[in-house]
């Protein structure tokens, strides 16, 4: 009698669009996949815990323990399709599987096919997950058989700079009234890489040009992925993730993990950094997203839990609310917001541009410049959080449903008034919501090295108090001929959130 089987919930895709298929997987050839369970934690055992290594150590010891019998199950099941359990990592609710292609498409009822993009080749499958009924209930995603590329960088146009123009990224800093002489010691910042590297020597110019030390920064290879500067652009994206993050926070060690660009590589990659007990970041700054449309719903899911984790555990986590205005690049005549920045357990970072006089900001306006600016509105997924609950969120222009507002924050990120960045042995100029988010990840870092402890999940808090951040009040993030969009004003929008930080005011209300 055949083994019953269960659809997994929230799996189903659709083919690609605008490609061209190769024809199906290789059957011998070998795939790997990321099998994470469902959460099953006692809050309380986070209770009383002094310092986030003690959360940190409580919950993986928590749950080594409770998912034991589940790792047990999830073997024999990987035994009998014929799969190897490559690692278990119980702390991240994760077991990464490998075996030939037939046998992940036996196990997981699909079929794998190849296709060529513009950006290279990768497989895909159309419709839903199955898995045998006996483990279905504890079974809350499986990622990465489909390696469809998903996320794109919140980075602006990056150009050559010429003389007198552009930001160092620590002067930006003090424009937002950073204080000059804290030092985030003993602080990481983790930053998240779906492609591209890095080069020392890079590094090494640029904090020489702002005249501070470099920081170490440690590479962190996730499902294989490595450094690896190609010269392409995601070179740039992770070149400025380290030289905003650190010049924002001197005195901050950096956790760089780099992943693959699909939903495994994501999920792995922000697991990775939530849970490392060797580099311990408190702080994670995510400078990459894609619209909530393209998202699967067990994707969704796993990465939500994994926000979660980094709430209860007191990380504050970082994500830039995309560079495509409010359509988020999606030309289906609706509105849309970035994932994860759209989570509710994660801070949403929009942008801004500014004028610089005297060494001050003379205006700020909402970062539009017809084609690209800021993303931002109202979620689709997800509902209207506790803390947002009084902050005037308009309805959303997709027919007037309440959700979630996108960003919470924002900061200078038109490439205009753009940030100097070493890339290549090259000033370059850029800018995006990539940038805001680690320069917002820096002043938390600050923030925790002064208080002895971490800021953690501090939205609720930043809501219920004025003053720690200044509205933009001109601007609006509406494509060029398009009527979808936000308007900038209120006391939250949904272009830059609640405003730029008051960093003084910000630095001494958590620190």
């Amino acid at each position: 009698m055949p083994e019953a089987v269960m659809e997994l919930a929230g799996s189903s895709r659709s083919l690609p669009a605008q490609v061209r298929p190769l024809g199906p997987v290789a059957p011998e050839e070998v795939l790997h996949a990321s099998l994470y369970l469902r959460r099953r934690d006692d809050p309380a055992v986070l209770e009383g815990a002094a310092s986030l290594a003690e959360r940190r150590a409580r919950l993986a010891g928590h749950r080594r323990e409770g998912h034991a019998a589940d790792l047990r199950r999830i073997a024999a099941f990987a035994a009998a399709a014929g799969l190897h359990v490559d690692a278990a990592y119980p702390e991240r609710r994760l077991v990464r599987l490998s075996g030939p292609a037939w046998r992940m498409e036996a196990a997981f009822g699909t079929r794998l096919t190849r296709y060529q993009a513009e950006g290279g080749r990768f497989r895909a499958r159309a419709g839903a997950l199955s898995v045998p009924a006996d483990i279905a209930g504890i079974v809350e995603s499986v990622l990465g058989l489909d390696d469809r590329p998903l996320a794109r960088r919140g980075r602006g146009p990056m150009r050559p700079a010429q003389a007198g123009q552009g930001l160092l990224p620590n002067a930006v800093a003090a424009l937002y009234g950073y204080p000059a002489s804290a030092r985030a010691t003993g602080q990481t910042i983790g930053l998240i890489e779906l492609g591209g590297g890095f080069d020392p020597a890079d590094t090494a110019a640029a904090f020489a040009a702002m005249g501070i030390p470099a920081p170490t920064v440690a590479a962190v290879s996730v499902d294989g992925a490595t450094n690896s500067p190609s010269g392409g652009g995601a070179d740039g994206e992770v070149a400025l993730d380290i030289q905003i993050a650190g010049g924002a926070a001197p005195g901050a060690k950096l956790a760089v993990y780099f992943a693959p660009n699909s939903d495994a590589g994501f999920a792995d990659a922000l697991a990775a950094a939530i849970h490392d007990s060797t580099h311990a970041p408190s702080v994670v700054s995510i400078s990459w997203g894609a619209p909530e449309s393209v998202w699967t719903g067990q994707a969704v899911a796993t990465m939500n839990a994994q926000l979660e984790d980094a709430a209860s555990l007191g990380l504050s986590v970082f994500a830039a609310a995309g560079d495509s205005l409010a359509t988020d690049g999606v030309n289906d005549g609706a509105a849309h917001v970035t994932f994860p920045a759209s989570s509710h357990r994660a801070v949403g970072c929009g942008g801004t541009e500014i004028t610089v006089a005297g060494g001050v900001i003379t205006a700020e306006t909402v970062w539009n410049d017809g084609s690209n600016g800021t993303g931002g509105g109202i979620s689709d997924l997800f509902p209207v959080p506790a803390f947002q609950a009084g902050a005037g969120l308009p309805p959303s222009v997709n027919g007037g449903r309440a959700g979630r507002g996108v960003p919470d924050v924002a900061a200078d990120a038109s490439p205009a008034s753009g940030y100097l960045v070493t890339v290549g042995g090259q000033a370059m100029l850029t800018g995006g919501t990539s940038a805001v988010a680690p320069l917002w990840a820096g002043l938390v870092a600050l923030v925790n090295a002064k208080a002895g402890h971490t800021a953690g999940f501090f939205l609720p808090a930043l809501y219920a108090t004025p003053g720690l951040t200044r509205q933009i009040t001109t601007g609006d993030n509406r494509p060029a001929g398009s009527a979808l969009g936000y308007d900038a004003g209120g006391h939250w929008n949904g272009c830059t959130g609640l405003g730029v930080p008051v960093g003084a005011a910000f630095f001494a209300a958590f620190g």
